[in-house]
């Protein structure tokens, strides 16, 4: 099969998205994603009704993806699908869905890594430049922050990763603490854009390498707001945006000084981010200003490829095709999937 006929179906269920995409090659024709806005009442997500809503919403989504490009099914070449990291019982949806269509089409399956999914965004066809290897990837999400470096497609060391919460769920805790909606994350980014960000000051966990740890700062963040309301009732109402500015720019220092040591530590300048956290604006024009500062070449994702979809599960997929890189029925989900394994 040619390079110029390859069209891959890409189904991700990682979390608590649905989401299906088709690719032509490295350039996306449709990509899908369904949100489950069931969450939102319990403030996180809840795997088992995850899962429930997975099961309503993946026929939908994967035919409303095929009729979006008006391509028959028999015409699909491979399916990709996503095997971990994630929460089991949303990735059992989207694995047997995956097994049973491609046996169902006589097509080849392909598993994919959700953090590779992330990182390799990068090389859809958008127009715009993409990374040359060996680069470095900060993953920054709401179950993982990493730095790793990308030496090819299918090549990839973590140098550093968090040893407790993930940035996403820094962002997330924070927001609830200050009693703000699920998911709190972008309204942190959109009340920080309004306020000062040296008002408050937040001690910085000290870890060893580029390794991270934001339960320290969620901890702090916690007292502080005990603290202050204890003192002023209303301070939360009064402070909002200067305490969200805060707390993003303690965290984007974080990510931005590993960052730097990882350059410096192995003299790669070609760095791009990856995951829902990076769309946040705050760690955007950080990652851009250094760039500028210290003559780093920096990739960022356009917003729809940030947060979990399935044509980042497809670009993987394709350029697992090209070098036949393929499974069979015996494939499992996996809940823990490292990106080295």
């Amino acid at each position: 099969m040619t390079k110029s006929n390859v069209y891959i179906l890409a189904i991700e269920s990682s979390c608590d998205d649905t989401s299906a995409a088709v690719l032509e090659n490295d350039k996306v024709l449709s990509n899908v994603v369904a949100n489950q806005e069931v969450h939102k009442q319990y403030g996180g997500v809840v795997p088992e009704l995850a899962s429930r809503a997975h099961l309503q919403n993946i026929v939908p989504v994967v035919d409303n993806a095929l009729k979006k490009v008006g391509i028959p099914k028999e015409k699909i070449s491979a399916i990709a699908f996503t095997q971990g990291p994630g929460l089991m019982g949303s990735l059992l949806v989207g694995t047997s869905f995956a097994k049973s269509l491609a046996m169902g089409l006589g097509v080849p399956l392909i598993e994919v890594n959700h953090m590779q999914g992330h990182i390799l965004a990068h090389f859809i066809d958008e127009g715009n430049p993409k990374p040359e290897f060996p680069f470095l990837a900060m993953t920054i999400s709401g179950g993982h922050t990493q730095i790793v470096k990308v030496n090819n497609f299918f090549s990839m060391e973590i140098l550093g990763e968090t040893l407790d919460d993930a940035v996403g769920e820094a962002f997330d805790k924070t927001a609830k603490i200050l009693g703000l909606p699920y998911p709190g994350g972008p309204l942190i980014d959109k009340y920080a854009k309004e306020g000062n960000p040296k008002a408050f000051s937040f001690s910085k966990p000290q870890t060893e390498g580029l390794n991270f740890s934001f339960s320290g700062l969620k901890t702090a963040v916690l007292y502080f707001i005990q603290k202050k309301t204890q003192e002023n009732p209303n301070f939360i109402a009064e402070n909002l945006a200067d305490i969200c500015a805060s707390v993003q720019h303690t965290i984007v220092e974080i990510l931005m000084k590993k960052l730097q040591k990882a350059v410096k530590q192995t003299g790669i300048k070609q760095i791009a981010i990856g995951g829902g956290v990076s769309a946040n604006s705050g760690i955007r024009n950080a990652l851009l200003t250094l760039g500028e500062k210290y003559g780093w070449k920096t990739y960022i994702p356009e917003f729809q490829y940030c947060t979990d979809n399935a044509a980042m599960v497809g670009i993987v997929g394709y350029y697992k095709f090209l070098e036949n890189q393929f499974t069979d029925q015996q494939t499992t989900a996996k809940a823990r999937l490292s990106l080295e394994s």
